[in-house]
């Protein structure tokens, strides 16, 4: 039954590919055979350029899903015990430039709790305040960590790793970004894999945001890293071309050192340094199970600063993936290439998306070009391409236990980013210097409003145009401006929606992640109990061996260590990982019922 399932799925991709260049060859020709002035073949032909842009990503998207149907079928990862006792030594790095003292502590804390013995945890301070390197010397004692300094700057993030790893013999390098808490069986399953293939460079992990309830941006954008992270990278993975994302990573030092280390010419680093592996023949591995939760952007802020450092790091790449495509085009093979060019090519979407969006307002308000298709042929050869394609994207991460809402709110916030994504990509492309950033991760706050002027413009061009339009309509009764009225209806809705994420959020209540040791009993009390965040009493994650869903009331027995202590309490399920990991599925629960004696032991469990 599976077996038909997968290619029944891989059926309904290929034909969604096959419609999706029917609908590209009629835009096409149409454009063509158009007689049209100057000024409106301009136009027709971004507007071409922009769906081409898209359907090309659609198809690559297409094509991992396919290859990851369609790969080997693979033999069992070696277990811990291949390793027969002998523990390869482990370098594992944190570097951080002024960033939150409780952040770092909560990461070393999971960083002492890794089991796994034959491991150094190094600090790779980059701080120029005094604060901050004073909180680093006190992490340093406290955790007993390694401390690292270097006396020039340079190479950011990238150049601290460099400079740190001249001086580490480990056989392997893990590097963490300083928000980021693995569970203690990290290097007990990924040692033995890199360990066995002497051919792996490293193998990346995904990244997987805990701080999806604490505002609106920070589940937006987890949701997008899902997109990526499930069937993308596995794709990636299975054709050789999986690329390093900077944390959750273990590199082999070896494969380090041969390609003199961490690119230091961009800010997106791990990409490029990728691709100096592959090109030196190493290969990479994606191991799709989450042994680390991080913290996503709280805010617009800090968002649009890491999707700018993302956009302007990635297109600069991939002007050296062009430039090596065409000097030493047998240095990567066929697919690594369709790969990186398409990788290195995305944030080219702002332009693309700002293309589709200005077309329509042109045709309403300025009548270019002066004729539209036949609205017949345009709906014949569009509206199953858009449901279809749609279809399918929503179906297959689906089959991955995520809802269709939470997946159209990370593809709106990505919408409204488009001016980020733009000036990202012609900073790269102009080749200006970006600096590295930070990522917010404090609490969320609003942007001011001329600090999202685009959006707002584009809120009343688009409605502007619309009003318009319903004037031309009443007049000319002709579809192919209705057509386009429902396009800016549509555009209009779409960029309201930055409002939303701009609403400034403040959640005091912080989820404590308990021991997945623990032992615990529950039942569901009730089903879509939803219970503000005002009237938990605690909040904390465990680790369930069945995936809840969100809202449910639950009542939970914990079994305190140690003692023949019991904690009986009800919570409200604020979110359930649709992942399962080692101790199970991660579950946030806010507490809404306890005695006040079992909320003192509560208190003693989760270490307040």
């Amino acid at each position: 039954m599976k077996i038909r399932q997968e290619g029944l799925i891989k059926l309904a991709i290929i034909f969604s590919v096959i419609v999706s260049l029917v609908y590209i060859a009629v835009r096409t020709a149409l454009f063509l055979f158009a007689e049209y002035t100057a000024i409106e073949k301009f136009f027709a032909s971004l507007l071409v350029a922009g769906d081409l842009f898209i359907i090309l990503h659609s198809t690559g998207y297409a094509v991992n899903i396919i290859k990851m149907y369609s790969g080997k079928k693979k033999e069992p990862y070696p277990a811990y015990e291949s390793l027969k006792g002998r523990q390869p030594s482990v370098a594992i790095l944190v570097a951080a430039r002024h960033e939150p003292k409780d952040i770092l502590e909560n990461t070393f804390v999971t960083l002492k709790n890794i089991n796994y013995e034959n491991k150094k945890i190094y600090f790779l301070d980059d701080s120029s305040e005094e604060k901050y390197m004073r909180e680093a010397d006190e992490l340093c004692r406290d955790y007993s960590l390694i401390l690292f300094r270097r006396q020039i700057r340079h190479g950011a993030k990238a150049g601290i790793i460099n400079d740190c790893l001249k001086n580490l013999t480990e056989d392997y390098v893990v590097i963490f970004d300083a928000d980021q808490n693995p569970l203690p069986e990290f290097l007990n399953v990924l040692v033995p894999i890199i360990e066995k293939d002497k051919k792996l460079a490293y193998i990346q992990t995904p990244q997987f945001y805990s701080n999806i309830e604490e505002s609106r941006v920070a589940r937006a954008s987890a949701f997008q890293q899902a997109v990526f992270y499930e069937y993308i990278c596995e794709g990636k993975s299975s054709g050789g071309a999986m690329f390093c994302c900077g944390t959750n990573v273990i590199f082999r030092r070896e494969a380090l050192m041969d390609v003199g280390g961490l690119d230091e010419s961009t800010i997106t680093e791990d990409f490029a340094t990728s691709v100096k592996f592959h090109a030196a023949g190493w290969q990479s591995l994606y191991y799709n199970h989450v042994y680390a939760f991080g913290i996503g952007p709280n805010d617009l802020t800090g968002y649009f600063k890491q999707q700018f450092r993302w956009a302007s790091g990635t297109i600069s790449v991939f002007k050296k993936v062009v430039w090596r495509l065409l000097t030493k085009p047998f240095s990567l093979s066929p697919f690594q290439w369709w790969e990186y060019l398409l990788s290195g090519s995305y944030y080219l979407v702002g332009i693309a998306f700002f293309i589709l969006m200005i077309c329509p307002i042109a045709y309403l308000l300025f009548k270019i070009p002066s004729f539209f298709a036949n609205p017949e042929v345009y709906f014949l050869a569009f509206v199953p391409y858009f449901i279809l394609s749609m279809s399918v994207f929503y179906f297959i991460l689906a089959r991955r236990h995520y809802r269709a809402k939470d997946l159209f709110v990370g593809q709106l916030l990505a919408s409204i980013t488009f001016p980020v994504y733009i000036h990202g990509a012609i900073s790269a492309i102009l080749g200006r210097k970006t600096t590295f950033g930070v990522t917010g991760k404090v609490r969320s706050s609003a942007l001011g409003y001329l600090s999202i002027w685009p959006q707002i413009f584009m809120i009343f061009i688009n409605l502007i145009a619309f009003t318009w339009g319903i004037n031309r309509f009443f007049y000319e009764r002709d579809a192919a401006v209705l057509v386009n009225g429902i396009w800016t209806l549509y555009y209009f809705a779409v960029f309201c929606s930055v409002f939303y994420f701009n609403a400034a959020e403040n959640i005091e209540i912080s989820c404590k992640r308990v021991a997945k040791r623990l032992k615990f009993e529950y039942k569901v009390l009730e089903e879509g109990k939803k219970y503000p965040h005002d009237t938990w009493k605690e909040c904390l994650g465990v680790f369930f061996p069945e995936r809840l869903n969100t809202d449910d009331l639950i009542m939970v027995k914990l079994y305190v260590p140690n003692t023949s202590d019991v904690v009986i309490f009800e919570a409200s399920v604020i979110w359930s990982s649709a992942i399962k990991g080692i101790g199970g599925y991660y579950t946030d629960l806010g507490v809404t019922v306890i005695s006040e004696r079992d909320k003192e032991t509560l208190k003693k469990v989760l270490g307040k």
